[in-house]
């Protein structure tokens, strides 16, 4: 993959984000690249086979019904050798407001409904693409910490931003008894000394090629000149000596 970008792809669920992108991309003043804005889904995305050198995904995978399939599309979308990069929130995302929100149920409702969605774990997201076949897979992983006045207000952010619960069996209505009761409990048990709230949000970054025959390749197995117990004894060695 080499060269500048002549034409790049805008992809959004939303109509309205698509919208947003178009009349911020009219005000730019770099009308070089050639554009496209498309209102589609990850799950069927619109784009032809081999088509593209780049895929990048920014913290919209997890909302998929199936993430494997969606990341298998994506390779299938690149050219040889092409790259597909990608942000999820990882499942140590909000895990304050998790915590707080089921010992707050558990106490009014006597039982538990999930409040926000499911989230991928780290350990699963290089199984993530070597299942959607991609090579030389990589990934890292970020926390980041927000400080809220209150509980509540994150609650009001998080119902702002759409990054709430998608999945299909769950209850809709948050009883406002159980949201104040989450906002104590949140306050009680993570406030900072300043009077804020923390709010942890993981990103997952992963990183993985279309097959292309420049790549590296692993060894075959059994092909090793050197045994570990060599190494081993060779890093001793040096130790002892320094």
């Amino acid at each position: 993959m080499s060269g500048a970008i002549e034409k790049l792809i805008m992809m959004d669920t939303s109509y309205d984000m698509v919208k947003l992108c178009k009349d911020a991309e009219e005000d730019a003043s770099n009308k070089n690249i050639e554009t496209s804005f498309v209102v589609g889904d990850e799950e069927f995305l619109p784009v032809k086979e081999s088509s593209v050198d780049l895929v990048i995904s920014c913290l919209g995978l997890h909302w998929t019904n199936d993430l494997p399939g969606a990341m298998i599309q994506s390779r299938l979308a690149l050219k040889p050798d092409g790259l597909f990069l990608a942000a999820i929130l990882g499942g140590e995302t909000l895990k304050e407001l998790r915590i707080a929100c089921t010992v707050a149920q558990m106490e009014r409702e006597g039982g538990i409904s999930p409040r926000l969605s499911p989230l991928a774990q780290v350990r699963d997201a290089g199984n993530l693409l070597t299942r959607a076949g991609f090579n030389l897979p990589g990934v890292d992983v970020d926390e980041y910490t927000v400080k809220y006045p209150s509980a509540l207000e994150l609650i009001e952010h998080l119902r702002a931003m759409g990054e709430t619960n998608a999945l299909l069996q769950r209850n809709h209505m948050l009883k406002r008894e159980t949201a104040l009761a989450t906002a104590s409990v949140y306050e009680s048990m993570f406030a900072a000394e300043d009077g804020t709230i923390p709010a942890t949000f993981q990103v997952i970054y992963m990183t993985g090629w279309k097959e292309h025959h420049s790549q590296q390749k692993a060894k075959s197995r059994g092909s090793a000149t050197i045994s570990f117990k060599d190494i081993k004894k060779q890093f001793s060695d040096g130790g002892s000596s320094g």
